[in-house]
């Protein structure tokens, strides 16, 4: 198959999932064409070595990459980031008339919704199918994270950003989500529900493996000797991380809590940490990722926590495939698929979202399993992993998608040219 393939970011951006997916569909003899933007995510400045200008190709073998302009923000202004998503749009809009019309079918990463402007007159000029994987839910990314106005203006851009994402839903060929209340909530947002499929994320393979608990690992956190619980990730409005604090202070006398990572909560939740005495609780900061599966390892579990939100549901934060990829025991502070996976898997321990003293339950039955039953854990989420979430088998799913909506696509080509020639036999 030409398979064209839409993202407003790629690798070198840490998209890896798309970066993983095009490799993979290259090695299996696909002909891929990436449109995406300059690269700028996630410190919103054009990458060094690259220079915004119009239609920047590059080809190696099967692969070929085109870069259009887009404005490179990515901070906490909403008409920046509006600002970046649009220009994405128009950028690739007339970039894409020439670059998608030839391709079987169109792969297309959600959000921001712009990423579909390309793949839309594809489909309006030659009826290229489209498949649209969804990673987030709009409007709600938008306006449950302090990017939308207040009052009647926030209820309209919901309303604008709903009506959009409903038509996008709509006009997809097929539809991935990646986890199934995601699959859910997008059916009742309009989407039939014999095109939405469940594809669950995979990690970074390369960086996310087994690896045997050091020294020097253990020394890195500052394991003590006890139950050591990582976090390990962004530390922002959705994640909640003080929830995990609060609960650590509660199970101080029995387990540690490391954090890693960064984000614009980071000094709130630092001052809480203070402010509860909560000694047992260390920040370690942002470390290189390359770094994490020697220090997941050196933890007895990783903590996952998600904002009770209803629209959070369907959310499976990639911590938990990270861990479950080390073979790493996690305990879910969280609501729907998150915790239903790890639950199932019987891959760790869950509670539900934002109640820190259900959490410090957990942490206290953490720290008090057997070294055998953890273990057992460990193995669970690996194999959990592996059956499930892999790369291969992530990738498999979605390849087969593109071959069912494009051989959907030649079918209805040769029964209109069978119309066609019956009209003509009969005139």
């Amino acid at each position: 198959m030409r398979v064209g393939v839409v993202s407003l970011h790629y690798p070198p951006e840490p998209n890896f999932l798309v970066g993983e997916m095009v490799d993979e569909l290259v090695s299996r003899g696909h002909e891929v064409r990436v449109l995406t933007g300059f690269p700028h995510y996630p410190k919103g400045r054009t990458y060094p070595g690259y220079q915004q200008r119009w239609r920047e190709r590059t080809t190696k073998g099967r692969l070929t990459v085109l870069r259009t302009p887009v404005y490179p923000s990515h901070d906490a202004s909403p008409l920046r980031r509006i600002a970046t998503y649009t220009s994405f749009a128009v950028s690739s809009l007339p970039a894409g008339l020439h670059y998608l019309l030839d391709v079987d079918v169109i792969y297309v990463w959600h959000p921001p919704p712009t990423t579909f402007a390309a793949p839309a007159l594809a489909h309006l000029l030659r009826h290229v199918p489209v498949l649209l994987h969804v990673q987030d839910l709009w409007p709600e990314a938008v306006t449950e994270s302090g990017m939308s106005p207040e009052g009647w203006r926030g209820r309209a851009v919901h309303r604008l950003l709903d009506s959009g994402v409903r038509r996008l839903y709509r006009s997809a060929d097929a539809i991935v989500a990646i986890s199934p209340s995601m699959r859910d909530l997008v059916i009742r947002r309009g989407a039939t529900p014999e095109k939405v499929e469940v594809v669950l994320n995979w990690t970074e393979e390369s960086t996310f493996r087994p690896k045997p608990p050091t020294l020097a690992a253990r020394t890195a956190i500052g394991h003590r000797g006890r139950c050591t619980v990582m976090y390990a990730g962004n530390i922002g409005p959705f994640q909640r991380v003080e929830v995990a604090v609060r609960a650590a202070a509660a199970a101080a006398a029995r387990m540690d809590l490391v954090v890693v990572g960064s984000g614009i909560d980071e000094d709130r939740v630092r001052r809480l940490a203070q402010d509860l005495d909560a000694t047992n609780v260390r920040f370690l900061g942002r470390l290189a990722p390359e770094r994490m599966a020697d220090l997941y390892a050196g933890a007895e579990y990783q903590v996952v926590t998600l904002r009770k939100l209803e629209s959070f549901a369907g959310i499976v934060p990639s911590k938990i495939q990270s861990a479950m990829a080390c073979g790493s025991p996690v305990i879910v502070s969280a609501d729907g698929d998150a915790a239903q996976l790890v639950d199932t898997a019987q891959a760790g321990l869950t509670c539900p979202a934002e109640d820190w003293k259900a959490l410090a339950d957990r942490f206290l039955a953490a720290a008090d399993l057997p070294e055998a039953e953890r273990q057992l854990m460990a193995r669970r989420a690996r194999d959990a992993y592996l059956e499930r979430m892999s790369r291969a088998v992530g990738v498999g799913r979605i390849e087969t998608i593109l071959h069912r909506i494009s051989a959907a696509r030649s079918d209805r080509r040769r029964q209109a040219l069978g119309r066609d020639r019956r009209r003509a036999d009969r005139r």
